[in-house]
């Protein structure tokens, strides 16, 4: 693949990375990943931490924009920027890595398809050197790519090319499964250690823990999250030979990990072992999936582990790397990993021991009702600090929304749902608050990590969980079967969706699509969408004629081939919405909240974000759904962008004081970076909207304050 060279790299290049920027006072490394960003998120322990100090609580309001760069392709970024001396280094909405100019946002060199748009989301890259050897990692689709930083070329002595194959580590059952990433992979030493998204129904691949090493491509170790035989956790499965037989999955880390450099330990949250929401075929406490795992970082083996959600039925994986931070007890320092959670809690823990720094207790909760389920008798609670986001077991009548045009229907739908924390999935619904995507979110959280502060914000949407039986209608064709079996869940058996809950209709999907873009999708996934490269070449086929309503629709067909059907299966992702499509609960529905993680108390909770339509009638700030995590300053700031409603915000961090906000060119689901380049610091994200029904864009915006 060759890139694409959209300029000169002049100077650009002649300077970056290579030491012409005036160097800073010797300082130890921890110390000075707090003055860079050339980690995800800032720094090895995700800290989202910044000792930059242009920017302050007095001077913010004079942030003007430095620089836009637009893309050519428009649409979700997720993406946290890299800045290396004068470069700045992000992944477009179709999976191209860029190289700007850090000072200015002019482009140095671009790498990707230029005819082929890739539809997944990325959350950035990683960065690698050695004296004159600088990397840039990323991934598309199932392949991990190492591109020489400075021109963004292949470096054709990583794996075959410059690329090694995701799936390469995994089982040969795997081979040909859905296993993609989104998150950057952790640099350690000579390894790069992968995150991996994998399938989330039956026969999903397992997310197994891979380091690659970072010179050659070839595999270095691997901790496997279903355990094999002999090793720690395998009796935790009722059957543990079932993800042999192609039933069970997953159990990855799609989110990212932390590390502790000094004690090179890595911290790694794991998802839940898939099929999600039916765990008949994976009966057991399900080690190591809603995992922490504390690995060697040389070997990958396991120091401890501590599990969130035993056997999980609701897709309650970690979703975020944990955050490394310190915290004072009885004058002692004690080093500390928090993990923040869908659930709204957060968990702290000695990182050294794996103890708990704050009491956790086994609560019991409801048993399944569904034949072959058997939901695990307790769950994990911390007792401090109290949950970030509010509680389903808490809601009552009053708390539904005052906004709602249809209240009688939202009291019926209410009413109607299992309320009860941790209900286990039934043929009735469940209301699930937080909901699926969480009170946390992928963006994670900021630290303070030198004084035990932890800043989240939080969305606070209520879903429905509700299975069925089977149904798939006699007669039915092979793409009506296949249909059902692995697209009905999200886009509904009549193909209609849940466009509020956003997930589109695919009802005259011909009229938007042509069979090569379905073909694309099928194989890749786009979004949160995965791909389905192991489906059968004919059962493939017969799901596009059906989706593209072709002539051989009605043809009925035979079961498709591969695993099983599951006895019950998933009813759909469907929000508690109003007739307005806001949410049916009464407001905040984003928050944002500093944490003192020393004594376990709020510093400080405050909406996040704001529903324009209600604005302009006079009503307070709602919040909103917010994707994308803060950046928080040593000297009093903390920024976030992440709401649906397109502002790019700057709080006061110890008080939780609105102190800027500026409207972006289209919302920004992506967490941003602070850095310095030429002398002068700059704050840097990408907007690209779409999801949440947002408008799409295309643009990098960095924000600085000019010189007078």
């Amino acid at each position: 693949m060759t890139p694409i060279r959209l300029s000169l790299l002049g100077l650009v290049v002649l300077c970056a990375l290579s030491g012409c920027e005036p160097h800073s006072p010797a300082r130890s490394s921890e110390e000075a990943s707090f003055y860079t960003w050339s980690r995800y998120l800032g720094d090895a322990g995700r800290s989202h931490f910044s000792k930059l100090d242009a920017f302050t609580p007095e001077n913010v309001s004079a942030l003007e924009v430095a620089w836009t760069y637009e893309l050519p392709d428009a649409g979700q970024m997720q993406m946290n920027p890299l800045v290396v001396d004068t470069l700045l280094f992000g992944v477009s909405a179709a999976l191209r890595v860029f190289a700007l100019d850090a000072r200015t946002g002019r482009p140095v060199w671009v790498f990707g398809d230029s005819l082929k748009a890739w539809h997944s989301t990325s959350r950035g890259v990683s960065y690698w050197s050695d004296g004159e050897d600088h990397r840039i990692f990323y991934t598309r689709g199932e392949s991990l790519w190492a591109l020489n930083a400075l021109t963004g070329k292949p470096v054709v002595s990583f794996g075959k090319g410059g690329q090694v194959d995701l799936r390469s580590g995994l089982p040969e059952s795997a081979r040909n499964q859905f296993v993609i990433s989104n998150t950057p992979g952790t640099i350690f030493k000579n390894h790069i250690i992968m995150p991996l998204r994998v399938s989330e129904g039956p026969g999903a691949a397992p997310g197994d823990i891979m380091a690659f090493d970072v010179r050659t491509g070839a595999l270095n170790w691997v901790f496997h999250t279903i355990p094999h035989p002999g090793e720690t956790g395998y009796e935790t499965w009722e059957d543990p030979e079932t993800y042999r037989k192609g039933l069970v999955g997953a159990a990855n880390n799609w989110a990212g990990m932390a590390l502790d450099e000094g004690r090179e330990i890595l911290y790694v949250p794991t998802g839940s072992a898939a099929p999600d929401f039916y765990g008949g075929q994976r009966l057991g406490e399900n080690l190591f999936a809603n995992c922490l795992l504390a690995l060697d970082a040389n070997t990958g083996e396991r120091l401890w582990h501590f599990q969130f959600t035993h056997h999980d039925l609701w897709d309650r994986d970690p979703p975020a790397p944990p955050n490394l931070l310190t915290v004072t007890r009885n004058g002692e320092e004690i080093p500390a990993v928090a993990q923040v959670t869908k659930q709204g809690y957060v968990y702290l823990f000695n990182r050294v021991t794996g103890e708990p720094l704050f009491e956790i207790e086994e609560v019991p909760v409801p048993p399944s009702t569904l034949e072959g389920e058997e939901a695990w008798p307790t769950q994990p609670l911390p007792v401090k600090p109290a949950p970030f986001a509010r509680q389903v077991q808490d809601l009552t009548e009053a708390d539904l929304s005052p906004y709602a045009p249809n209240p009688e229907e939202v009291l019926e739908r209410f009413r109607a749902a299992d309320r009860r924390q941790y209900a286990p999935p039934g043929l009735e619904p469940v209301l699930l608050l937080p909901g699926y995507d969480g009170a946390a979110e992928w963006g994670g959280a900021g630290a303070d990590p030198e004084n035990g502060i932890l800043y989240v914000n939080s969305n606070e949407m209520a879903w429905f969980l509700q299975m069925s039986a089977p149904t798939i209608p006699e007669n039915a064709s092979a793409g009506e079967i296949t249909y059902a079996r692995n697209c009905a869940v999200c886009h509904q058996a009549d193909r209609s969706g849940l466009p509020l809950s956003g997930y589109p209709s695919l009802l005259g999907l011909n009229r938007r699509k042509t069979i090569e873009e379905v073909h694309t999708l099928l194989q890749a996934g786009k979004g949160m969408m995965p791909g389905f490269p192991n489906l059968d070449p004919a059962d493939k086929e017969a799901l596009i004629a059906y989706l593209m309503e072709g002539t051989d629709k009605q043809e009925v067909g035979s079961a498709p081939s591969g695993v099983p059907q599951l006895p019950f299966e998933h009813k759909g992702y469907d929000k508690f919405l109003d007739a307005n499509g806001l949410p049916a609960i009464s407001p905040p529905w984003g928050t944002l909240h500093a944490i003192d993680l020393n004594q376990g108390e709020y510093l400080w909770s405050i909406p996040l974000g704001d529903t324009p339509a209600l604005r302009e009638q006079g009503h307070p700030p709602t919040g909103t759904e917010n994707y994308g995590g803060p950046v928080v300053t040593e000297n009093g700031l903390l920024f976030i962008a992440a709401t649906k409603d397109g502002y790019f915000r700057a709080f006061n961090r110890h008080t939780g004081a609105l102190l800027w906000e500026v409207a972006l060119p289209a919302a920004a689901f992506a967490t941003p970076a602070l850095y310095e380049a030429g002398g002068k610091q700059f704050i840097a994200l990408a907007c690209g909207g779409e999801k949440l029904g947002t408008p799409a864009g295309n643009t990098i915006i960095a924000f600085h304050i000019p010189s007078p």
